[in-house]
C-alpha cells in the first residue's frame, strides 16, 4: 500500500519527543509522502526546516484563520517574500493552511475574508495549489473561489460538507481531503456523502496530531494511522483499500506535480 498524507502538523511540539521514529514507522506502513502545513508566521521556518531534513516531507506555508489575532499585516508581505525565495523549490508544494472559519464566533469575518483573498491572490501569482480550512463557511468559500479562477486549485481539508457543496468544489478542480472524521460511526451524514463521491476527487489526510480516527479515540493522531483510516474510508466508499490508496495517491501526486 502506497499512501500520501496530504495534511499534517508534524512541526507541532506534540511530536518533538518521537518525530523521527514516528516517520520511520509511517514509512514502514507505506506512507511515502507527507505535507506539513504552516499556520502562522513564526512556524514557517520550522516547517521548512523539517521538509529539508526528511525525505518525503513537503512544506506548505500559510496564515490560518483560527490564529487571526496573531497575524499582522506585515506577515502577508513576509509570506510573499518566502514564496519568492522558495519559488521552484520542489519541497514547497502549496500555500496553506488558510481559509474561512465561521464556527468560532470571535473570529472577525471581514478580516478573515481579506486574509483569505490575499492568500488566494498569492496562489494565482505563484501558481501554487491551496490547502483550505473551511468550517461552516462553504457557501462563502465557494463564491470566493469562483471569482479567483485558480490555475492549480487545491484541497478542501477535512471535507464535511454536503454532496452539492462537494460537486461545486469538484467543478472548480478541487480535491476533497478525507481523514479520521468519517471513521466514527455517528458520522452518518458525512458517510452518506462520501459514498456518492467520485474516487478521482479524493485525497487522504490525518491532520495529525488532531482528528484522531475512531480506532484511536482521544489519542494523538499520527501519519502511522493512515493505512487504517484508508481501510475504514474504503469500506464507506465501497472500494478495496488498495484501490483507494492507489487512486488517492495518484490524485495527490497530480495536484502537487510530483
Amino acid at each position: 500500500m502506497h499512501l500520501i498524507d496530504t495534511h499534517t502538523h508534524l512541526d507541532f511540539p506534540d511530536f518533538d519527543a518521537d518525530r523521527g521514529q514516528l516517520l520511520a514507522n509511517a514509512r514502514a506502513k507505506g506512507v511515502e509522502r507527507l505535507v506539513v502545513l504552516g499556520v502562522y508566521q513564526r512556524n514557517w521556518q520550522r516547517v521548512w526546516d523539517l521538509a529539508q531534513e526528511h525525505d518525503g516531507l513537503y512544506a506548505a506555508l500559510g496564515l490560518h484563520p483560527v490564529y487571526l489575532e496573531q497575524h499582522q499585516p506585515e506577515h502577508l508581505l513576509e509570506l510573499r517574500t518566502w514564496l519568492q525565495r522558495l519559488s521552484g523549490e520542489h519541497k514547497l508544494c502549496a500555500i496553506g493552511e488558510f481559509g474561512l472559519d465561521y464556527y468560532l464566533p470571535e473570529l472577525d469575518r471581514e478580516r478573515q475574508q481579506a486574509l483569505f483573498e490575499a492568500q488566494l491572490q498569492l496562489a494565482v501569482e505563484f501558481e501554487l495549489p491551496v490547502l483550505l480550512h473551511v468550517r461552516r463557511s462553504h457557501a462563502q468559500v465557494i463564491a470566493t473561489l469562483k471569482r479567483f479562477k485558480l490555475k492549480r486549485a487545491g484541497i478542501i481539508h477535512a471535507f464535511a460538507g454536503s454532496y452539492e457543496e462537494a460537486r461545486e468544489y469538484i467543478k472548480l478542480g478541487f480535491k476533497l481531503g478525507l481523514g479520521g472524521a468519517a471513521t466514527w460511526p455517528q458520522a452518518l451524514r458525512l458517510r452518506k456523502v462520501l459514498a456518492q463521491l467520485p474516487l478521482d476527487a479524493l485525497v487522504l489526510e490525518t491532520d495529525s496530531p488532531d482528528m484522531a480516527p475512531a480506532m484511536y479515540p482521544e489519542q494523538r493522531n499520527s501519519p502511522e494511522h493512515l493505512p487504517e483510516i484508508c481501510a475504514a474510508l474504503a469500506e464507506i466508499v465501497g472500494v478495496d483499500a488498495q484501490e483507494l490508496a492507489r487512486v488517492s495517491s495518484e490524485n495527490a501526486r497530480a495536484l502537487f506535480g510530483w
